[in-house]
């Protein structure tokens, strides 16, 4: 029996990125590949690095990765290095050149040619069968790639730089891959996009998102549906009417607010007023209640006054938002703040501000979990960890928001849904017991 060679795939960055590594994972296992992903020590002949290039910090994580492979094919312990992702898109010339160990170089769109390059390395004797992606999550949950690219030219973002203009799926493709992905044991679908209101909109002219969840909802075995990564301006007010009518889509929104003020949104190029987000989320906590509010804002962009940053503290204390990160503004070559703006933010007056912003939100997360306690939820199950099963509730995306904690002796199935009583709470956790 001929052994199957084994390429192991490094995924780095986001979950879009995670969807294209699965889209090859399992097309390389069609050409009769074995493949594994993120392994610890990964012993394959060849490695796929899957790069990030949104940030600074993450562009540097992406060439270590890289770099300390090719310091493992240079000692023997690697035959071959493969680099796709949104670095090698954005920055392909100056890697070929200051990394010649990489055996080949493939962008955010083009990866599938890797494939090809590489060919099948054993006689196929089957056709091969219609896999939509190697899943790499845990069975019960996937990630919904629905779009690519970003129209919106905020004035700090790289994305649209790296990914180009929006293009939405078609919808019976998603639908296809959503009756796929639940044949597969999913029952949790995180949808997400670089710009998920956005949907529809190259291809008539019209938003389509809130259509587009209200069919998947209606697919038999689909448990819970969560949305990721909206857009405040020309916001689909529809979509909140699905989200209310349909049990399985839950009452969870991702809409990156980056400010509050006149002064900074302008600046960033937001499309979207001071006025205009206080009246949105009044809305949305009007049209769904219960509803959880993840959202991300930004400190330290250039301009960015101290009375701007006491206004956003403010903010956040009227918002209480039931999900809240932050960070401080980096500059990115190429982008209209890069082009435009002087970076004057002195980096510890950044990270003074992050800093504070983070400790309000921390109070006002603490507060907002205790308010569970006594309260049954819907909890799925995600894994066991020591003495506790570990899951979450509607409310929580995983790997980023809170989790909840249920004693190992109540003898749970991975995977499962149940109801649990609430009966502790910290700051970003809770803790729960079946036993009602």
């Amino acid at each position: 029996m001929v052994k199957k060679p084994t390429i192991d795939f490094i995924t780095l960055g986001c979950s879009k990125n995670l969807v294209d590594s699965e889209r090859l994972m399992a097309l390389f296992e069609s050409c009769g590949y074995h493949v594994t992903h993120d392994s610890e020590n990964p012993q394959g002949e060849i490695v796929v690095v899957n790069t990030c290039g949104f940030i600074e910090d993450a562009k540097q994580e992406s060439i270590d990765t890289i770099l300390e492979f090719a310091q493992a094919k240079a000692e023997g312990r690697l035959k071959r290095i493969y680099v796709m992702g949104c670095l090698s898109e954005r920055y392909l010339a100056d890697l070929e050149a200051e990394i010649p160990e990489v055996d080949g170089w493939y962008g955010k769109f083009n990866y599938r040619q890797l494939a090809e390059d590489l060919k099948a390395p054993l006689p196929i004797t089957e056709e091969p069968s219609s896999v939509f992606r190697k899943l790499t999550t845990p069975s019960h949950y996937a990630y919904l790639k629905i779009s690519e690219g970003c129209d919106r030219h905020c004035a700090y973002c790289a994305i649209p730089l790296i990914t180009g203009h929006h293009r939405s799926r078609p919808m019976d493709e998603i639908l296809n891959e959503v009756s796929w992905l639940v044949s597969q044991g999913v029952r949790e679908l995180q949808v997400i996009a670089q710009e998920l209101t956005y949907y529809g909109v190259d291809i008539d002219g019209r938003q389509h998102i809130a259509e587009l969840v209200e069919r998947m909802a209606d697919i038999e075995g689909v448990e819970w549906i969560r949305l990721h990564y909206a857009y405040p301006a020309h916001f689909p007010w529809d979509l909140l009417r699905v989200m209310r009518e349909r049990q399985n889509v839950c009452n969870y929104l991702d809409i990156a607010l980056q400010h509050v003020t006149d002064h900074m949104l302008s600046r960033m190029r937001r499309q979207f007023t001071r006025q205009e987000t206080y009246e949105m989320i009044e809305r949305m906590r009007k049209e769904v209640p219960g509803i959880h509010l993840r959202t991300t804002l930004m400190v330290g962009f250039p301009g960015e006054t101290d009375d701007d940053f006491r206004e956003l503290v403010d903010f956040v204390k009227w918002a209480r938002f039931e999900r809240m990160g932050a960070f401080a503004y980096s500059e990115e070559d190429g982008t209209y703040s890069a082009e435009h703006y002087t970076d004057d933010v002195p980096a510890e007056v950044k990270q003074q501000r992050l800093d504070k912003l983070m400790r309000v939100q921390q109070n006002i997360s603490a507060e907002l979990e205790a308010q569970k306690i006594g309260q049954t939820l819907k909890v799925v199950i995600d894994r066991k960890e020591g003495e506790w099963y570990v899951g979450r509730t509607e409310f929580c995306s995983p790997e980023v928001d809170p989790e909840v904690l249920i004693p190992s002796s109540e003898h749970l199935t991975i995977g499962c849904f149940y109801e649990a009583r609430i009966t502790d709470a910290e700051e970003f956790d809770l803790y729960a017991t079946t036993r009602l």
